[in-house]
């Protein structure tokens, strides 16, 4: 697929839509982070924006985008927790039904808020198997599907992350993304490509979900047969093919951190910046923490926090059950 043509102006216009919805999330220089890392590193607090994540940003701008006929029929979606919670806030605020697929394994935590913030749930295996019961179901009855990545009016809404960013660190050099389907990393590479061309930007997958990594490696969008991380909000089970097109067009490319990685990240952010991530979150961290992204001394880095919707129990388990983190 040839990466459709996205200029400033159409991420402009987007941001517009949705700005006064949303949380301009703040940017946090780490000395700890920036001492480790041998640059100055901020984070991009995602993990504090609206319904506790990124995905508000292009869900809402997807909805807003719909014609009156669409609004009544009500929208439908698949989503591990973040994107579900974000689709079921901007129908419920816009007057619309929703409706959100999620696989049975899905965080208690997120099922939950989904459910609070209007969406009727339903669970249904994994996520590939949950993938194809959201298009059944959002065609059964009628509804809008929303795609949880792979859509063109969700990254321009994601795109207005990558603005921010630029205007809270102008002179950024390195940007580093967590990637599940690429929502987010290929709205951040094409929205600052066309703002401000020349900032290396990076996605971060875990091991055990690379659809991302291995799609660029294959020159197309694949599926993966099966996912396993700690990173439900990375789990996706293949790449967006416009995400694909995006990021194979923009992006330096994109690398692979381990579980044990990840969870070392969380740590050391929960312990040195205060911040509360979910295991998605810290993904780009985990790369920068592990050497895998090319950074130069005195050149700003910043890295996404995507999410912070973590289940409290289970963070607990995870820091009690993986080893020693870094000697901060």
């Amino acid at each position: 697929m040839t990466a459709p043509h996205f200029d400033l102006a159409r991420f402009e216009e987007a941001h517009a839509r949705i700005v006064s919805a949303i949380h301009k999330t703040p940017m946090i220089r780490s000395q700890t982070l920036s001492d480790l890392v041998g640059a100055p590193v901020y984070l991009k607090c995602e993990n504090l924006q609206k319904t506790g994540a990124f995905k508000v940003r292009g869900a809402l701008h997807r909805l807003l985008r719909l014609d009156d006929e669409q609004r009544a029929r009500g929208v439908a979606t698949i989503s591990a927790g973040n994107h579900a919670q974000a689709v079921a806030w901007a129908a419920t605020a816009a007057g619309m039904k929703s409706l959100v697929v999620m696989p049975e394994n899905a965080s208690p935590t997120k099922v939950r808020a989904s459910r609070e913030y209007g969406a009727e749930v339903v669970l249904h295996g994994d996520a590939k198997v949950a993938f194809a019961k959201a298009f059944e179901l959002s065609e059964e009855r009628g509804m809008t599907f929303v795609h949880p990545f792979d859509d063109e009016e969700v990254v321009a809404g994601h795109g207005s992350c990558g603005l921010e960013i630029v205007d809270q660190v102008p002179s950024v050099h390195t940007i580093v993304v967590p990637v599940g389907g690429g929502g987010l990393s290929s709205a951040i590479a094409t929205s600052v490509a066309v703002a401000k061309p020349g900032v290396a930007v990076w996605g971060v997958e875990p091991e055990g979900a690379p659809g991302m990594h291995r799609s660029l490696q294959a020159g197309e969008a694949l599926h993966l047969d099966t996912v396993s991380t700690v990173a439900d909000g990375l789990a996706a089970p293949m790449a967006g093919v416009l995400n694909h097109a995006l990021l194979a067009a923009h992006a330096q490319g994109v690398v692979l951190v381990s579980d044990e990685e990840i969870i070392s990240a969380l740590r050391v952010i929960l312990e040195r910046t205060k911040l509360l991530v979910e295991p998605a979150g810290a993904a780009g961290v985990a790369a920068l923490l592990e050497g895998r992204i090319p950074v130069k001394a005195g050149q700003p880095v910043v890295a996404v926090l995507s999410g912070g919707n973590v289940d409290l129990a289970l963070l607990g388990t995870l820091l009690a059950d993986r080893g020693a983190t870094l000697d901060v």
